[in-house]
């Protein structure tokens, strides 16, 4: 596999920045987007020496066949700032294999480690200013993949671009979500590309996410497509539930994605010594534990929304409203990881990455 130094990507500096026109106290997510970006194009059967350039639009070809057979992978990361002003990553390396293996999945090149790192931590250096310390700010970070081969011939392209774009962000959600059980629509299936952060993933569930948000409802949480009488995973985020002191979630699958905060609050619930179950968990089995009173929480984890309380659910017409606990698991994982991210706890499973 190929391999860079620093000094090999060419770096294209914006003459202007647009940091002081942004208003950081209220940033609505993914609206606003750094002074530079990161970009790597894959010609002649590999890929060529990457650069960094200002932001600014692309010029592409219509017949590019990203929009016309859907080649397209993203990942989700974010970046953090400490009081000392050293910026972290949290488990980049996860994002990495899986963006490869979402690649893999679609017929996509798969993209070289070195240039994915030092790609991104020289942009992460280069617009080190839009990342701002204190709990709650981060940076997120795009990474995605696009076939850029201009033919519409029903085959995988022969060239294609990795790019990276960031973007300052705050929470995601800044209430407690309402979500619905699925019980028509279905988000992937068995042998499909559930697991991969695939973009046409996310817009097959626009359709039905805009249904429950007619309704009230600001998510879904998707069932099993065959039966549609497991839960899975919302449209964000991985999902969690609480039934008395007991954690579960379902397991991975080719329906679900591998999310690097879920596999970290497994990894914290076990550290904290709270009992937790990795299993299929039925709509029966939250329904009749939301009826008996033993449903204490469910909770969404993801790298945009980290970790986001669910206040209700609707299924087969029935609402259920689960009020807020003291010492709720939500809220002691959301400190346990942000307290990790944001460098102000002790990281012994070496999930905080420097970028130096």
């Amino acid at each position: 596999m190929a391999e860079i130094h620093p000094n090999e990507i060419v770096v294209v500096k914006s003459e202007n920045t647009k940091i002081n026109s942004v208003d950081f106290s209220n940033l609505i997510f993914g609206r606003v987007f750094t002074d530079h970006m990161f970009i790597c194009d894959f010609e002649d059967g590999k890929w060529q020496p990457p650069k960094i350039m200002p932001y600014q639009a692309l010029t592409i070809e219509p017949s590019a066949r990203v929009f016309h057979y859907g080649q397209a992978v993203f990942e989700g990361m974010k970046a953090y700032k400490d009081a000392n002003g050293n910026i972290f990553l949290f488990r980049p390396d996860e994002n990495f294999k899986r963006i490869n293996k979402s690649a893999a999945r679609l017929a996509i090149p798969e993209f070289p480690e070195s240039y994915f790192f030092e790609g991104m931590k020289t942009l992460l250096k280069l617009d080190s200013d839009w990342i701002k310390p204190g709990i709650g700010n981060s940076l997120y970070i795009r990474p995605f993949v696009i076939a850029t081969e201009p033919a519409i011939s029903a085959s995988p392209a022969a060239t294609y671009r990795f790019m990276i774009i960031c973007s300052p962000a705050k929470a995601y959600y800044n209430e407690p979500v309402r979500v619905l059980f699925a019980e028509k629509y279905s988000r992937s299936a068995d042998g499909g590309v559930g697991f991969a952060k695939a973009a046409g993933n996310y817009a097959a569930q626009f359709y039905p996410t805009s249904l429950a948000q007619e309704k009230g409802f600001q998510q879904i949480i998707w069932t099993d497509a065959s039966t549609h009488e497991y839960l899975e995973e919302a449209g964000t985020m991985n999902i969690f539930f609480r039934v008395g002191d007991k954690l579960i979630t379902a397991p991975n699958n080719d329906r679900i994605l591998d999310g690097v905060t879920r596999k970290s609050v497994i990894q914290l619930a076990e550290d904290l010594g709270i009992d937790y179950e990795v299993r299929r968990v039925s709509v029966k089995e939250i329904k009749s534990a939301a009826k008996d009173g033993s449903l204490k929480e469910i909770f969404g984890a993801g790298t945009a929304a980290v970790i986001s309380p669910v206040s209700a659910f609707e299924h087969g017409g029935d609402v259920f409203e689960i009020p807020e606990i003291e010492n709720a698991y939500a809220s002691l994982f959301k400190k346990t990881l942000m307290d990790i991210q944001h460098n102000l706890s002790e990281d012994k499973h070496g999930w905080r990455h420097e970028v130096r």
